[in-house]
Parts: structure tokens; sequence; C-alpha cells
């Protein structure tokens, strides 16, 4: 019987990606459908859909779900789900599309076809609903707004047979893992209580410091990178995974972390996406997720901390998962190490505040990261990022 928390609303793994030996024949027939173009943000749902990472899903939701999910996070049938998951189509092509026809789903940058959506349903939605609910604001200079605005006009909906997943397990191998893998390694390392970290950026001495605190509370810390998209001006997903294993490797326990990534695209949804990130770190097996300062925020958008208030507001039926909540954590040269709010009781002009927007900023401008910033031998391996790209 396995000690870890069960998937969400399932006891069992939903993966949707079909079993490589029945891959070719149906490659083979929906080569004859009509296609469908995914965005990367569709590719990148559609991904975690193959992998099990959003189980219990089947598919693409429907209008009632969507709605649902937005205004309650609620599906229809009552399970929690806190951001939509759905198909874009332009009203031409939906309009030659039958209720109940099977299509092709396709890489739209690539041309790849990744599976199959057997159409349930084609129906539109209320884009400033949806902002204003999962955003908190219809400002299409908010990436994610500005994702949703840029949607096409028909959504379609129905369950989805997956053939690939593109390049992610060729190119990420060893870092690439799904929630089945994730789970039997918790379980080979005899770990029950697993913290999920969440990073898009390459770990700073505060991300170093909350992986840790994590690590003294329960048996083992989740690495987990975002491998799909991000916004401009972010690390590079492959130089991240440099600096990271080169972090892990000096400065970590062996047998106390696993590095792994998930090929999610971010939303930058702020508490909302708190919380999906916390369901689906259930499913890959985490018992708490760390929820620091601006999880999964831009700009101004969100509170400091209003992804961990988010929390606090659910019933408690929502998630098995529980938030790891750290107060915002900097170098303080008094204490002469690293602190957070509760730990240290000295003035602002003590600390060093340390976050990744400011790491890039001294990055650009060429200015000198001290060691109570970031670890030098992880600094050596950004530099020579930005080295590169100013070639």
């Amino acid at each position: 019987m396995s000690k870890l928390v069960p998937p969400h609303g399932s006891n069992t793994l939903m993966p949707l990606l079909l079993p490589e030996i029945e891959r070719a024949e149906s490659l083979r027939r929906a080569e004859a459908l009509k296609r469908v173009p995914m965005t990367s943000r569709e590719t990148s749902d559609f991904l975690m859909l193959a992998m099990g990472a959003y189980t219990p899903l089947t598919g693409f939701m429907g209008h009632d779900d969507w709605r649902g999910c937005c205004a309650d996070m609620r599906l229809t049938t009552g399970l929690f789900w806190p951001i939509p998951i759905t198909l874009s189509c332009n009203r031409d092509l939906a309009d030659r599309i039958a209720v109940e026809e099977s299509v092709a789903l396709v890489d739209q940058d690539t041309g790849a076809i990744m599976g199959t959506l057997k159409v349930a349903e084609k129906y539109r939605i209320d884009r400033d609903f949806e902002c204003q609910h999962v955003f908190r604001t219809t400002d299409p200079k908010h990436p994610g707004v500005a994702k949703v605005l840029e949607q096409s006009e028909i959504n379609l909906a129905g369950r989805v047979e997956c053939l690939s997943e593109g390049i992610y397990a060729r190119q990420y191998k060893g870092l690439y893992y799904r929630p089945a893998e994730t789970r039997a390694m918790f379980a080979d390392m005899g770990w029950s209580r697993v913290a999920a970290f969440q990073t898009r950026n390459p770990m700073h001495r505060s991300h170093e410091h909350l992986a840790k605190i994590a690590i003294e509370v329960c048996d083992g810390v989740l690495i987990h990178q975002v491998l799909g998209a991000l916004k401009t001006g972010d690390i590079p997903a492959e130089v991240r995974v440099k600096a990271i294993d080169t972090l892990t490797e000096k400065y970590f326990v062996p047998g106390t972390y696993i590095q792994a990534g998930y090929p999610i695209e971010m939303r930058y949804a702020g508490p909302r996406e708190a919380l999906l990130h916390a369901l689906f770190r259930q499913n890959f097996g985490c018992s708490h997720l760390i929820v620091g300062r601006d999880h999964a925020g831009v700009g101004s958008y969100y509170g400091p901390f209003d992804a961990q208030h988010i929390f606090d507001t659910l019933p408690p039926d929502s998630l098995a998962i529980q938030p790891l909540k750290i107060d915002v954590t900097f170098f303080c040269y008094k204490c002469d190490g690293m602190a957070t709010a509760r730990t240290c009781p000295h003035g602002p002009e003590q600390r060093l505040e340390i976050s990744g927007t400011r790491l890039r900023e001294m990055f650009s401008r060429g200015e000198k990261i001290p060691d109570e910033f970031s670890r030098p031998e992880v600094v050596a391996v950004l530099q020579d990022y930005y080295n590169r790209l100013s070639r």
C-alpha cells in the first residue's frame, strides 16, 4: 500500500498517452483527419494530460466545466479545479468540424500530430470573464491575459488520445519524469512526505534556503522546474538545469532531493496558479508544495503572499496536498546567514533582498554578484550564458 498522497480525485493516475505499440496505427488513422493546431500553451496542457499530471481529466473542458472552473474552481462533477484547461479553434475550421467527429491535434510550432480529440462540444467563451476570475485582471499587458485574448474564437471540448510527447522525453532525458515515475522514485527512496519546489529560474540563495527548510520537515524535496515556454527574459531550461545541477551537487546532501522537469507553460496567474501547481504536484506524489513570496506572479498584479492566503479559503475536500508556507527569505548581515522575517529580528538595513528579477538585472548591467546573493559556482554558469548572449 503506497504511503504517498493519492492522485487528485482518483485512486489511480490517468495518463492519456497510448502504449507505444498502439501509436503507429493510431497515427496513421490520425493523418486522415482534419487538423486543429494547438498553441504552445495548449500543447503544454496536452502534454500534462498525456503524462497523467492532470489526472483525472480525460481531455479539454466543455463550457459548463470551463465556467465552473473560472467562477467557483469546481467542475460540474464537484471536483476542485482552479484553472481551465481548454482548446481553441478558429471559426472557419470549427464550422467544418461536426460534434462527435475526431480531429488530429497538431503542435502549431512543429506541425507534428500530437494526438486526437473526439469533439463532444463546440462553444464560445467570455474572455473577460475568464481573465477577471483567473488572473484578477483584464489588463492585456499581463502575459497570461494576453494569451487568453489571443485565443481563437471557438473552444473544442472532448476526450483526447495522446500519441506523442514531442521533444521533451528525448531532449530532457534524465529530467523529464512522469507522475508514475516520480511516485516510484519516492517509494524506492522510502519517502512519504515530499515537498515540491516550483521554479522557472536558476536557484539563488533564497531558493536554496526554501528547499532546505522543506528537507528539514519532509523526507525529501522535488526540485521541479518548468520546461515549457516562459516569458521574455527568463533563463532557458538547459541553462537552468546546469545551474541547479551545479548547486545541488555542491551544496545539497545526496538522497534528499530529486531534480525533475515538466512541460507546462507558465500562465503567471499568481494565487490560482499556485493552486494548480499544488494539484498536479499531488499527482506527482508530493504531500506539500513550497509556497514562498509571489508564487507564480508577475509584475504587481498580486500581493506578495496572496498565493499563500488563497489556500486558507479552500474547503477541506479540495486537495490532499498541503502548502508549506514560508516567509520572505533574505541574507542578513547581522545574523551572518540566510533568514526569514520570522527568524531574523534585524531591520531592513541589515538585509540583502534576493530575487530572480534582481539577479537578471545585475547580470544585464554587468554588476558583481555577491556570494550572499548566489553561490559563486552558479554565478559562473549564468555568467557564461550572459556572455554568450552578448557576443
